[in-house]
């Protein structure tokens, strides 16, 4: 496959998504968010449909969002640990927080993903603070769809306004999207509004940081 010719690509980013979605809840470092932007730069182009890559990244950031939180707030991510895979995970929840922080707050979730490792982050504190399941998936919903959003669109405008080839486009997009995507994901996750349930939840801080 020649990667730098767009009709190699085709419907096949289709398939990508998912895997790279949902892999990036789980490794940050996974390029997702590129993948996704160069679906918009392939968009157009003419070669794939906007709205399918929106759908399915959305979808698909939904259940990545909802595995890892189900896993934190049943307590069950030590079972991880058996694997080294396991362990390097763990690690990267660890080094997520710590760059992201702990907030579990509404907001953070939609909002936080927009920072690199913020996505992780925010998906472990709403598990391990109990978040309510249905407040959580509506709002992994919300963040997920702004995110597939803004991703494709990055990619949409930069290729159409540009005039370049689709990766050129797809790196003009990735490079916008860190530096206005941390500048918003940092205002919204430090807005002071009303809490939410995870803020007034009582959590042993021994057992919040017992992953």
């Amino acid at each position: 496959m020649d990667f730098g010719n767009a009709d190699s690509w085709g419907a096949a980013i289709y398939f990508w998504i998912f895997p790279f979605v949902i892999g990036d809840a789980i490794f940050p470092p996974v390029p997702s968010e590129m993948l996704v932007i160069t679906g918009g730069a392939l968009s157009a182009e003419g070669h794939i449909n906007a709205f399918l890559v929106v759908l399915l990244a959305t979808v698909s950031s939904w259940l990545g969002d909802i595995l890892v939180f189900q896993l934190f707030k049943r307590r069950l991510s030590h079972v991880l640990d058996r694997w080294k895979w396991g362990l390097r995970f763990h690690a990267a929840v660890h080094a997520a927080i710590a760059k992201a922080g702990r907030s579990s707050t509404y907001g953070a979730i939609i909002g936080i993903r927009f920072i690199p490792g913020g996505r992780l982050a925010a998906t472990a504190a709403a598990g391990i603070a109990n978040v309510s399941t249905r407040g959580f998936s509506l709002c992994a919903a919300i963040g997920g769809l702004l995110w597939a959003s803004w991703s494709v669109a990055l990619g949409y405008f930069a290729g159409s306004a540009t005039g370049l080839p689709f990766w050129a486009s797809s790196l003009i997009g990735v490079g916008v999207g860190l530096v206005i995507g941390a500048v918003v994901g940092v205002i919204v996750t430090r807005r002071r509004g009303s809490p939410s349930p995870a803020d007034s939840a009582a959590v042993d801080p021994d057992q919040e940081l017992d992953f």
